[in-house]
């Protein structure tokens, strides 16, 4: 009865929090440990499996969870409510909770046929979670598993060339243009990409048949298994080279150094990547090259920072350039620019200089911030003469007055009063 089933989430041990690739995990973990194969005359170890496969089965499907979180096993029960592929005429978990029927193997499609009697689920490995799960289970039980098929013999885009190249703060702003020199495949001239001996042709591959694939079946517990894996006479090209081009020993491709020049644009910014199209390795079969991706890495600089399209800078200040004001004169990427400092600018202070940032990626006419720290800066060796100039600056901030000015001020009154 539903009612004897112990909890999915407890036969799994995961809480009810638990994600897809939490349960995954669970699964995959006691599926391995109590799998018939590993633990053959066990029927303990079986009856945990089918109870693992039947938890793992409600747990993974999202519609399904939704229904056993709200009504539990009942939602499973009698008709099969929680949809196809859960009673016993459609091939999957009896109203017993129990597998009806036997397993029934794997179809040709390279997916596997469900639990039952009369019908059929076929469970479809390519691309799928299954495949991760049961290649991962009957590789290691069977030893290699499902193969994801060989590779194809037709036309196949050439694979992508990655570099580097690094350029300086201004270059990364303004924009430039670079010539990389790359070894890159080509091509053989003598045998015109097809890796045989002048004179000579291909000859179509005698163990797969020119397919490029093999196919070979295990028999396993459940059944035949049946496998699909490249051929590793031609290795998946559906073809063999017996007399082989003494220029690219049957590769049909040589190396070649190529200069390829190189647009970076204006505000490019480090870690970013170019992809210069046509210029990877060649295609096979006739099919088209792959593609240079170039990484720009920028280097730093000894006054400026960047962060997105802002530059960033600090500027020191005399004291008394912060105290009376005055111009100055600031470094930017576009030459020097003055500006008037404010009297009684403190140390600190945050200067904007609009328009004298980084171009956008999108529209180089349309640039970012320059934003410049003011810090004031305090001599560290004075003479003495500044040394009293500064306590006779110090004691006037205070409204300390000289003895002399003070006899001065006394007269000047004096004479006022008469």
């Amino acid at each position: 009865m539903s009612q004897q089933k112990r909890d999915y989430y407890e036969v799994l041990g995961i809480d009810k929090t638990a994600d897809p690739a939490t349960i995954k995990k669970a699964y995959r973990k006691l599926a391995k440990k109590y799998h018939p194969d590993s633990n053959v005359g066990n029927a303990a170890a079986a009856e945990k499996f089918k109870e693992v496969n039947e938890a793992y089965d409600i747990l993974s499907d999202p519609e399904k969870k939704k229904l056993y979180d709200q009504f539990g096993h009942a939602a499973f029960d009698g008709t099969g409510a929680a949809g196809a592929g859960f009673d016993g005429a459609n091939g999957g978990f009896g109203t017993n909770g129990h597998f009806s029927g036997g397993f029934g193997g794997f179809s040709d499609a390279g997916g596997f046929h469900g639990f039952g009697g009369s019908g059929t689920h076929t469970y479809h490995f390519e691309g799928g979670e299954g495949d991760d799960i049961f290649g991962d289970i009957f590789g290691d039980i069977f030893g290699g598993g499902r193969s994801r098929g060989g590779r194809s013999n037709g036309p196949m885009r050439g694979a992508d060339v990655r570099t580097s190249v690094r350029v300086t703060f201004e270059e990364a702003i303004f924009g430039c243009e670079k010539e990389l020199e790359l070894n890159l495949k080509e091509t053989c001239e003598k045998c015109h990409g097809t890796g045989a001996k002048p004179g000579t042709q291909p000859q179509t591959c005698p163990k797969c048949n020119g397919k490029g694939k093999i196919m070979y079946t295990q028999q396993s517990f459940f059944g035949q298994i049946q496998n699909v894996q490249t051929c590793p006479d031609c290795n998946g090209t559906g073809k063999i080279i017996k007399d082989k081009c003494p220029d690219c020993y049957g590769t049909g491709y040589v190396a070649k150094r190529k200069k390829i020049k190189v647009t970076i644009p204006a505000g490019i910014d480090n870690g970013q990547m170019l992809r210069d199209r046509g210029n990877g390795e060649p295609g096979t079969n006739g099919g088209p090259r792959g593609d240079l991706l170039v990484e720009v890495v920028v280097s730093q600089h000894p006054v400026f920072k960047r962060q997105d399209t802002t530059i960033y800078s600090t500027v020191p200040i005399s004291f008394v350039k912060a105290a009376l004001g005055g111009p100055i004169h600031i470094k930017t990427v576009d030459g020097e620019v003055e500006y008037e400092v404010k009297p009684g600018t403190q140390t600190d202070t945050r200067v904007r200089l609009k328009g004298k940032g980084v171009p956008s990626l999108r529209n180089r006419n349309v640039r970012g911030d320059h934003f410049v720290t003011l810090v004031v800066q305090v001599p560290e060796r004075m003479t003495e003469a500044q040394k009293e100039a500064l306590r006779k600056f110090d004691d006037a901030m205070n409204g300390i007055v000289p003895e002399g000015e003070k006899h001065k001020k006394k007269g000047l009154f004096g004479k006022l009063e008469k």
